[in-house]
This record gives C-alpha cells, structure tokens and sequence, in this order.
C-alpha cells in the first residue's frame, strides 16, 4: 500500500467513521488497543448510553404503588388494566416491594426476563446529583463523584489494567492483537475510554469497503521535497516537532492496519439470520419511527463472529447510544398515554435487544456477551404539564444476557418524594460487572479504576468498598434453568397411576395462551386437555381419563417459551 497524504486528509481533530453505515470511533492512540490475548477471558461488554435521560417510572413501573405513580402521573401514566395496552407485569415471584411492570412495547424484553436474560436495578445514581445532562454524562463516564473532575474514564483505567504493561502505540497492533480493544458507536470521543494524558484518536467512513477504500486512496504525503513523508531532517528527529509527527505517522500505519482487519472480519461474517426490528409499529413522532438500536448491535454482533469460532474481533467494550430521552415535552400523545416518543424508544430497546441475543446465539456468541443501560439521570416523579417529565435523579438500570443473575435488585422507589432517590451508586453496579462479568480482580478494582472510596470504606471481612449485588454471574452454566423453573413448571400429576381422573398442576409466570395436550406412547396427540389464556400464577387442570385404556401417555404444557413433558400411567 502506498504512502498516504495522511496529514493533509486527516487532521489532528477527530475524524467520523463508520462501519455498516454506523459512525464508530476507534481508540487507536491509547491503552485500548492492548493485546487481547492478555486478558484472562473472552467476555466482551456493550454499554448501551440512553442520552438525554430515560424516564424510569414509565420504564420499570410500580405495581404496589401504583396509586401515587398515577396520581403524580395522570396524564402521562401507563394504564395498569381495563385496557388494551396496558403495563405488563414483570415477575409475580418478586417481594410486594419490589413488584413492578414493564411499559406495553416492551413485551420483548418481558421475554428475555422470563428466559433469565435480564436484570433490572432500582434507583441508580449518584451523591448529590444535580441534573445536568453533561456533568451527569461526565460523572458517570469518568467513575468519579460530584466533586471529582478526573481526565481519565473508568473503562479506559480497567483497559489500562487489564492489558498492563504492554502499551500502545509502541507495540501494536501485532499478529496477535490485530483489532481495537474499545469501539465507539457516533461521532463523539466519550470520556469514559480517555486515560491521563492519553486522549483517543477516531477515524471514520461510511461503511467497512469505504473505510479500506479511503486508506487505501489517501495520497503519499509530500513537503516541498525535504521528505516524501514529510519527515523533518535529522537533526530535528528527536525535537517536539519531529516527536509529534513521528506519532501522527504512526497513527497512519494503525489506521491502516484496523480497516484492513475491520473490513475483512465483516466481509468474512455473514449477515444475521435473525430478523432485526427497523420501524417502530405505531404512531409516534417522526424521528422516533427508525430502530438506530439495531444496525449498531447487528454491527457489533457481525463484527465478533467474524466467519467462525476465534475469527471475530477481539474488542472487549463497546459503546452504542440512543437519543430522545430528553422528554420535556409530547413523552407521550395526548389522547394515549401508552403511545408517543417514549413508547417508541421502550419499543425500540426491548425489540432490538431481543434480536440482539437471538442473533449472538445463533452465532455462538451469547456466552461472552453482556449490555448494560446508562443514562445520565432519571426523571422527576411528577409529570409536567406539557405530557412530560422534567430532569430528576435516579432512575433503573437494565442489563440484557446469559451472563446475568436475572431477577431485580433494589425496591420501587418512594414515589412521595420529588425524585427517585438512590439505592445503589453507580460504581456499585460497573464494579460488580467488572468483578463477575468481566473477572477483574478485586484489588485493581478498588485501587486502579474506582480508586476513591464512595461508600463507606472496606467492609469488616476486608472485602471490597462496594456493595456485592446479584447482577452477573462468573460461572454461566444453569443460572437461567434455575430462575426459570422458579417461575414455570409442570407438575407431577396425582393421582399417577389414575384409573378415573387425574389432576395436572403448572405454574407460569406470564399471562399467555396455554396449551395442555394429551399424547400416547407413540408421540401422537390424542386430544388438547386445555388451550386458552390463562394469567401468570399457579392453576390446577382435572382431566378425566376413564376413556382411555391401560398404558402410557403423555402430557405436554407449552406457553411462550416454555415447554415441558410428564408421563402419565392409567390403569384399569
């Protein structure tokens, strides 16, 4: 490849990149680009940025107090029955204070709950948070508290620790370690993967054949014949300017080297075989009809599967966004107040996440895989009167993957005070993820990348200065069968042998249409026991089987996504 006119197409500014038709950023002049091989794991997170500030209590809504939600709400709050769209209950298993539903165009991410892929914790902040959209980004990217002002994020402090001592640029990228290790959705430079005195570097096209293509087209550089590449002469190699232009070349090769990796792991990936939501499907504002959710996360998925097991990109964090959450005004219409901008966005994320997880275990992938929600504060409790919420304080955080410990953590929030006070810091919930998730060791934790205390010091056992909190899992194996069979099951029916009648028990965790077939020995159905909608809970089916002769049956429950088989003797 020829010698490129670098400095002239690219400036010293960061220049808009992306892939799939999505802007990326790569972290090309910092420690996230580190030698992957020397992470201990192949776990990868998504942090998924709701800007402007998710309305939490249209989110995750109160069930047992839902009177004050409605009664501060009114104009704005989901219906909890007598409707056709309506709050969806989340877990009937869950402690009264805990209850709580999902807005109605979240109906997939009720799925990915029952499946044991989600987890929600209540009343996430931070001390003394004042409700600006961009110290709140700032805080939050940084790991820092109010009063801090750090230069450095804490992904970009836990890469710098993780990949410790090798240091880019001086060592990569290399056989071994041929991708970034961040990558960034949008055309901003996020703190949160900035270190000391080390700020990333973004490149950017339109899509991974237009980003080789552009590197590959860029003229060589020349300056007036002193160089080809525009090199000072020697006696001013080791002075600033020949320090600092040495550097912006180096950044050449890089840029080089990622497209040409970038684009041949996408042309090497195929499509997903999962189908991807694009529109939202009913009435919303024109700018919220699109899923901008979904080529990000069909992107990210592509780009780690690359063509099979071990081919993909071994990038260890990426950040994807999604604007509209700034919902002052219209964050519902005013004749629905299920329909509007913010149904649309609940749609968007549910639906998109859901696919996201199909697609990453079709791909076999869904092992190393975990999304968490951010978001730079919550809303009030009140609505205004503008069918809107204003700035407020904490607000639920989601985590989507097999690798969570599904459930909620925390209660639903005092809805007699102005805002939504916190439960948990922030830090609480990214320095579980990191410990269980991500098997960062504790020690670095507490030292390197949340290195000032913001709780009350290490606990009496010496552990940690942070809360555990049941949020993901370090062994993945049987956590979601468990948390299902909590919720769905298919008992045992009595009495078994039965000559009369017997008596079928299940139990389900989502109001659904059920199916109770009855088969013989040979798999054949010889009649449907039970199909109607039946509400979550516990039921009880008698079922008269003087009809049938002497020997072995089966009967087979299935509602959603839940299936089970018993045997059945009957005896005469």
């Amino acid at each position: 490849m020829k010698r490129r006119k670098f400095i002239k197409q690219l400036s010293l500014a960061a220049v808009p990149i992306t892939l799939g038709g999505i802007p990326i950023k790569l972290m090309a002049e910092n420690s996230l680009t580190r030698m992957a091989e020397q992470s201990t794991n192949d776990r990868v997170i998504v942090i998924l940025q709701l800007h402007g500030g998710n309305d939490g209590l249209n989110s995750i809504i109160p069930v047992d107090a839902y009177d004050l939600y409605y009664r501060w709400r009114a104009n704005i709050a989901i219906p909890a029955k007598n409707s056709v769209r309506k709050m969806i209950p989340l877990d009937s298993t869950l402690p009264k204070e805990a209850q709580v539903g999902l807005h109605p165009d979240m109906i997939a991410m009720k799925d990915l709950y029952d499946r044991g892929r989600m987890t929600v914790v209540q009343g996430v902040s931070y001390k003394n948070n004042n409700g600006s959209h961009f110290r709140g980004r700032d805080i939050s990217f940084m790991g820092g508290g109010f009063d801090d002002y750090f230069s450095s994020g804490w992904v970009g402090r836990y890469l710098q620790q993780e990949f410790a001592p090798k240091t880019y640029p001086n060592d990569f990228p290399n056989p071994e370690m041929k991708d970034p290790l961040a990558i960034e959705m949008g055309s901003d430079v996020s703190l949160i993967f900035h270190q000391d005195g080390n700020i990333p570097t973004s490149i950017s096209l339109n899509d991974p054949q237009s980003f080789a293509k552009l590197v590959e087209e860029l003229e060589g550089f020349t300056d007036q014949g002193i160089d080809p590449r525009g090199k000072p002469p020697t006696a001013l190699e080791n002075s600033p300017y020949g320090k600092e232009l040495n550097w912006i070349l180096g950044l050449e090769d890089k840029s080089e080297d990622y497209a040409e990796r970038l684009y041949d792991v996408y042309k090497a990936a195929s499509a997903s075989s999962v189908t991807y939501p694009e529109r939202y499907p009913f009435n919303a504002p024109k700018g919220s009809m699109r899923n901008g959710l979904t080529p990000q996360l069909q992107l990210i998925a592509r780009l780690l599967d690359g063509g099979g097991p071990g081919l993909g990109v071994k990038t260890k964090v990426f950040l994807v966004k999604m604007g509209g959450f700034d919902t002052h005004a219209e964050q519902v219409e005013s004749y629905d107040p299920t329909m509007g901008q913010h149904a649309a966005l609940m749609y968007h994320i549910a639906s998109a996440m859901k696919a996201f997880q199909e697609d990453l275990k079709a791909r076999g992938l869904e092992d190393r895989v975990l999304t968490v929600t951010t978001s730079e504060f919550g809303r009030r409790v009140r609505a205004n009167g503008s069918y809107g919420t204003d700035h407020g304080t904490g607000a639920p955080v989601m985590i989507f993957g097999k690798g969570v410990q599904p459930g909620v953590v925390g209660v639903v929030p005092d809805l007699n005070k102005q805002n939504v006070e916190m439960q948990y810091d922030y830090r609480q919930v990214y320095a579980n993820l990191l410990r269980d998730w991500m098997l960062v060791d504790e020690n670095k934790i507490n030292n390197d990348i949340f290195f000032k205390d913001f709780l009350n010091g290490p606990k009496e056992d010496g552990t940690g200065n942070y809360e555990p909190l049941p949020l993901a899992t370090q062994v993945i194996s049987g956590v979601s069968e468990g948390f299902i069979n909590n919720r769905f099951s298919l008992e045992n029916c009595h009495p078994n042998p039965a000559n009369e009648f017997t008596i079928i028990n299940f139990k389900i965790n989502s109001t659904n249409l059920v199916d109770l077939i009855l088969k013989d020995n040979q798999g054949r159905t010889l009649k449907s026991i039970l199909h109607e909608e039946r509400a979550e809970g516990s039921h009880s089916v008698r079922v008269d089987v003087t009809d049938l002769p002497t020997g072995i049956y089966f009967y087979s429950l299935k509602t959603g996504f839940f299936q089970d088989t018993k045997k059945l003797i009957v005896t005469r």
